[in-house]
């Protein structure tokens, strides 16, 4: 079964409200029903992925998140979208159902209606956070109508001639941008998100689902003018003056400032838009591979013979692919660099040609695409940690993603391609999580991962297979960060734990060991006060507090057991402490015979006598205390019995203090690299938490799993020693970096021939 079409059944929403029928006449009400359908469909993907962007960023947010209550906020809002994403859906449908029913009305803007259900009498200050919103969806509007003015303004006059009404404009439009953006805003109130989070999921809106609504508007403009509803309109769009830079043999005659402006422009490409509005990335990498080749030692000529077509080119590299899949096996995959790439191309295109006939070659342009992408994925690898799986599949991955790139320019020009957010998608996870080990726990993902890549091989490219991939994979991923972010939260939680409880014991020594100054006690007593009772007074402080009666009622005991208070009723005393010992986790039996034993109220059992006083006093010793089975290896807080002090640690150097104060300041989520001195092996550990206190912290690995318990002090220590290292946040994924590295190396290489102009001449 398909898992790319699993994924997307699942995330299509119920079945869309239906539009009110018999308001328009039968051919007006069939257009506009079919419009609502096509809307339906062309909205499903980019609304899907700008909420899969949404709960991205949100957990990105929380990851550097500088406060515990921001962060808490952020994880709030992720688990409403992931909980009330398929209802949000339906809820956007409905509010877009309710735009195209109120096709025709007469709109009342939202300040006229307030002012009209208002009388001036009783006028009130707007709420900011009102406001915030009306002004981001008016510019949201705004923005979208000036992008796709050209294909709405058809749409509003053949919309109006349908229902017979002025041209419809604005919030009139029940497609256009701002009725989308309020149908959107009304379906996201329900989720209740503060006001950063409802502005970024708008700006995310604007992004994803805006900024691609010219191909819906393109299709529905068709459909009416198809069925003749003005057929002859046209809109007179506002010329544009592009001037196409000529490629020339020699490409050191081009300005020096072209190159270097356009690959400013590759180093982060951008969405294109439709037809010569485009970025001509593409375009700009050959020159500068141009200017590279110069500055080695001039530009070679076209070798003789015919170049490949399209069609040739994509069979010689599904041959290849058949053909590495048998001769290698996973192991021995490696990145083909562009020689390599370029010559087994060669030979797969003059496969069986006669000896006398024409070479085929690669042209030109097929040429630079072979060496662009080869270099993308040699600056990949080099991002990607030693000694893990994500070399292996990177390489596996090298021939398909080449293919598309042959196939779809756009993969160039456009950031959101569906085969580079695969590429980075991949790259990114078996880099992150995969350690190159044949842990249980890698398995699943490394099963995933591969199953993707080698369909990629398997199946000819097209935008379709790789958007289905993607979905695929980044569901599987959704729910491993899941995994991760619950796994992470119990460790934190369960580290707070200890940290209270940790207080509260210290704090139950501090007031037995002020009433042991007093009133020393001795034998079975002192076993007692000392082990089981001490952590009767720090559970009740931490669940009711110092200031509690029941912290008041064990303290009122403890001094009576001491002799500072008066015993008016010793069976009762007797009852209280054995209830006491048995809340700590004591049997009952035994809480009774330490209770009667040391306080002798009630008649002794003639059968079963009771132990001695020293039985019973090593067996409190030998007893576990509170919280030392989830951290027996941490030193306690020094109690009245110590017998030996702690060790001093040692003393902290000025760098090391530094360090420490620096490790105060950084947001809980800030990544370490540990190197083992041992075998040189790094992994990676997040800081989940610290403890402001004691200076406690919690360290986990990228599933959440709990890693090196440390202090900061121990930390910081690391640090300066060099085994420890802090990772700096990255603000660009591996693919942005890589192409970073890529064009700043063209460029650099471009800007050694202009510096030498001599010496590239001699050459």
């Amino acid at each position: 079964m398909d898992v790319g079409q699993d994924r997307r059944r699942s995330l299509a929403p119920h079945q869309p409200a239906r539009l009110t029928s018999g308001r328009w006449p039968a051919r007006a009400e069939r257009l506009i029903e079919a419009s609502y359908a096509s809307c339906i469909e062309g909205l499903h993907e980019p609304v899907r992925h700008c909420m899969s962007e949404f709960e991205q960023k949100l957990f990105t947010l929380a990851d550097h998140a500088l406060r515990a209550d921001e962060q808490q906020d952020l994880f709030a809002s992720r688990q409403r979208v992931l909980q009330d994403r398929t209802t949000f859906q339906q809820r956007f449908l409905e509010a877009l159902a309710t735009a195209f029913n109120e096709l025709g009305n007469p709109a009342t803007p939202p300040v006229a209606a307030a002012l009209e259900a208002k009388p001036w009498q009783s006028l009130e200050l707007l709420d900011p956070v009102v406001q915030e919103l009306s002004i981001a969806l008016t510019q949201l509007g705004a923005r979208g109508e000036v992008r796709h003015s050209g294909v709405l303004h058809e749409l509003g006059y053949r919309l109006a001639v349908l229902i017979g009404a002025p041209p419809l404009e604005g919030p009139a439009l029940p497609l256009g941008p701002h009725a989308l953006a309020q149908a959107f805003h009304r379906a996201s109130a329900e989720l209740e998100l503060p006001l950063k989070h409802q502005l970024l999921l708008l700006q995310l809106f604007d992004q994803w689902v805006i900024s691609s609504l010219a191909p819906l508007y393109g299709i529905i403009n068709a459909q009416l003018q198809a069925d003749g509803i003005l057929p002859q309109i046209r809109s007179i769009p506002i010329p544009r003056h592009i001037t196409k830079r000529a490629r020339s043999a020699g490409a050191e005659t081009a300005p020096a400032a072209e190159p270097a402006a356009a690959s400013e422009k590759t180093a982060k490409p951008q969405s294109g838009g439709a037809g010569g509005d485009s970025i001509e990335v593409l375009e700009s990498l050959r020159d500068l591979l141009a200017q590279r080749r110069a500055s080695q030692g001039g530009i070679p000529g076209q070798p003789a013979g015919r170049a490949a077509s399209e069609d040739e080119l994509q069979s010689a590299l599904g041959a290849l692919q058949q053909h590495l899949a048998k001769v290698t096996d996973h192991a021995s995959r490696e990145l083909r660099s562009a020689a390599r790439l370029r010559e087994e191309l060669l030979t797969q295109l003059n496969l069986g040609k006669p000896s006398d006939a024409p070479p085929t070659q690669l042209s030109a342009e097929q040429g630079d695409t072979v060496e662009l992408v080869a270099g993308l994925f040699e600056q990949l690898g080099q991002q990607l940690q030693q000694g893990g799986n994500a070399r292996g599949l990177l390489s596996n991955l090298e021939l398909p993603v080449l293919r598309m790139a042959v196939a779809d320019h756009a993969f160039f020009e456009k950031r959101e391609h569906p085969a580079r957010q695969l590429l980075e998608t991949v790259a990114t996870a078996a880099n992150d999580w995969l350690d190159g080990s044949d842990d249980e726990s890698n398995r699943p993902l490394a099963t995933k991962l591969e199953q993707l890549v080698g369909r990629a091989n398997q199946e000819p490219p097209s935008t379709g297979l790789y958007t289905t991939l993607l979905a695929d994979i980044e569901h599987h991923l959704a729910l491993l960060t899941r995994k991760a972010q619950a796994a992470e939260r119990r460790h934190v939680e369960a580290a707070q734990g200890r940290e209270r409880l940790d207080q509260a014991r210290h704090r139950a020594s501090e007031l037995m060991a002020e009433r042991f100054e007093q009133s020393p006690p001795r034998g079975l007593l002192r076993a007692l006060l000392d082990r089981a009772w001490s952590d009767v007074l720090a559970l009740t402080l931490l669940r009711h507090g110092e200031d509690s009666d029941a912290f008041r009622t064990q303290l009122a005991i403890t001094d009576q057991l001491l002799g500072r208070l008066p015993t008016s009723d010793w069976l009762q005393l007797q009852q209280d402490v054995e209830s006491g010992l048995q809340q700590i986790g004591m049997h009952a039996e035994e809480s009774v015979q330490v209770a009667q034993r040391l306080l002798g109220a009630g008649k002794p059992d003639p059968v079963v006598p009771l132990p001695s006083a020293t039985d019973l006093a090593l067996r409190l010793k030998q007893h576990q205390r509170l919280g030392e089975q989830h951290a027996a290896h941490e030193p306690l807080a020094a109690g009245p019995a110590s017998q030996s002090p702690p060790t001093p640690p040692p003393a902290i150097t000025p760098r090391e203090l530094h360090i420490q104060q620096h490790l105060r300041e950084l947001p809980f989520g800030s990544w370490f690299e540990f190197v083992d001195p041992t075998n040189g092996q790094i992994v990676q550990r997040k800081l989940a938490w610290y403890s402001p206190m004691s200076g406690r912290c919690l360290l986990v690995s990228r599933r959440g799993q709990r890693g090196e318990e440390m202090t900061l002090t121990q930390l910081a220590r690391e640090i300066a020693s060099g085994r420890v290292c802090e990772v700096p946040p990255q603000r660009e994924g591996m693919l942005d970096r890589a192409w970073r590295s890529l064009t700043g190396s063209l460029r650099q290489a471009s800007g050694a021939r202009r510096a030498n102009p001599q010496e590239s001449d001699r050459r």
